[in-house]
């Protein structure tokens, strides 16, 4: 796996001469320079995938009780985090005390910075990469071994079903459903393709890889559930069943054998059949808005289509009601809720969201539609989200200038420079509102017959 660096220091000067010395010892490395105050905004997001070593310059204080100590404060509130990155100390000011109580905190390393030469940062850094490398090889042995077949009969049944590939042992495991193969898969969960007896056809059988707790926040497959039994219209997936066995969700959904947006834009859009499908995302959000929830995780495979080409919201994992707070991060695990490549600034700031957090993320689903590659890209979710903020509004190329004014207005950094609503939206596509149908008593019937 490629060396992956980041530099946390407030002088962009200084940070430069920390890259250069580091790209001197590590010339294949990755290296990004963060000032300040982006990583306070953007660290809860960082893990270990994303940096091989955090490199962290602040005040470290007179003493381990002097409150303007922030480098101290940065190791306790880092430490909690069980997949933070490594970290080496750089103090601004600081002492003896300081250095010890930094490395009782877990700093790999301490350096003032009054003293702090090439040589010394690189053999600091060396032998920092060093631990690091032997760390993940005795990590690895541990999860070989705890991968190793457990004894006949103690396995979990439903953790058996999320670990082994479909077979006649596990056909039958989740009650009432005949799973017949993986559709796909997630962090929090897997789907399949399943039967339902009481149905009678074919779904998609959403499953938690963790067991359900009351208390926090896993139960996500209630939260969906609960999000989706207040909408009712085509563009929304329709839920079946909700259910939890063995200690795990599962949610029974809508399966759609024509795929989803992703494979669609692989094969090529025409710019008319990109505004398309534009105005079909529009529409569907135009429900979920109304019915007061935000999407938060709009992107092209959470987009499926009907055999007539006609879209599908699904995955609603994320959503959250627009009276309660949609703030990105959670405070059970510190961690940035949605995808890098598809958040808008405001998401990746951590800010209180609103509609218009779906319709930047709409915005990027139309570059990717009218291109075909994403607008930003980086080597890591801190570079894409960094650009999500602070980078130039992407450009299309000549031949499809006209639909610049729009794309616009949807990638604006400042939400109140984009659409104010869908309706809004919709309004400049010239595109009528969604509609949306009555469920009537054969329908309700339906969506509990599972």
């Amino acid at each position: 796996m490629q060396t992956r660096l980041l530099v946390v220091e407030r002088a962009p000067d200084y940070g430069e001469w920390l890259r250069h010395h580091l790209s001197v010892l590590c010339p294949d490395a990755i290296i990004s320079v963060l000032d300040t105050d982006w990583f306070r905004r953007s660290y809860q997001g960082l893990a270990r995938k994303d940096c091989t070593l955090l490199i962290l310059s602040s005040p470290f204080g007179a003493s381990p009780e002097d409150p303007q100590s922030e480098g101290l404060g940065w190791l306790r509130e880092l430490r909690e985090r069980a997949h933070f990155p490594p970290i080496i100390a750089i103090a601004e000011d600081g002492n003896e005390l300081t250095a010890v109580r930094a490395m009782q905190l877990g700093a790999l390393d301490y350096l003032p910075k009054r003293l702090l030469t090439p040589d010394r940062l690189k053999t600091a850094v060396r032998v920092a990469l060093r631990a690091i490398e032997r760390d993940l090889a005795a990590a690895a042995a541990a999860a070989a071994r705890a991968a190793a077949p457990a004894e006949a009969g103690t396995a979990d049944p439903v953790e058996r079903l999320l670990s082994l590939t479909t077979t006649d042992a596990v056909r039958n495991l989740i009650p009432r459903y005949t799973i017949t193969r993986t559709i796909g898969e997630s962090e929090k969960a897997l789907v399949y393709l399943a039967t339902s007896e009481a149905l009678g056809h074919e779904v998609a059988l959403k499953v938690s890889r963790v067991k359900r707790d009351e208390n926090d926040e896993r139960q996500f497959l209630a939260r969906e559930y609960t999000a989706l039994s207040a909408i009712y219209h085509p563009a929304i997936v329709e839920i079946y069943d909700y259910g939890v066995h063995a200690g795990h969700e599962y949610l029974a959904m809508e399966y759609f054998p024509c795929g989803d947006l992703k494979a669609r834009i692989q094969q090529g859009l025409s710019p008319a059949e990109a505004l398309r499908y534009l105005a079909q995302i529009a529409q569907a959000l135009q429900v979920v808005h109304h019915a007061g929830i935000l999407h938060r995780d709009l992107k092209p495979p959470n987009v499926m289509l009907r055999e007539n080409d006609a879209v599908v919201l699904i995955d609603f994992g994320l959503a959250r009601t627009l009276a309660g707070s949609s703030r990105e991060t959670s405070t059970r695990t510190g961690v940035l809720r949605g995808s890098p490549y598809y958040m808008s600034p405001d998401q990746a700031l951590g800010e209180e969201l609103d509609p218009r957090t779906d319709l930047y993320s709409l915005g990027v689903i139309l570059f990717e539609m009218l291109t075909g590659r994403k607008p930003f890209t980086g080597s890591s979710a801190i570079e894409v989200l960094q650009q999500h903020v602070h980078a130039e509004l992407p450009r299309l190329p000549y031949h499809l200038a006209e639909h610049q004014p729009l794309l616009d207005r949807l990638l604006a950094k400042a939400r109140e420079n984009r659409f104010e609503s869908t309706d809004e939206l919709l309004a400049f596509l010239g595109v009528k509102p969604a509609e949306v149908p009555e469920r009537d008593a054969a329908d309700e019937a339906s969506a509990t017959a599972a």
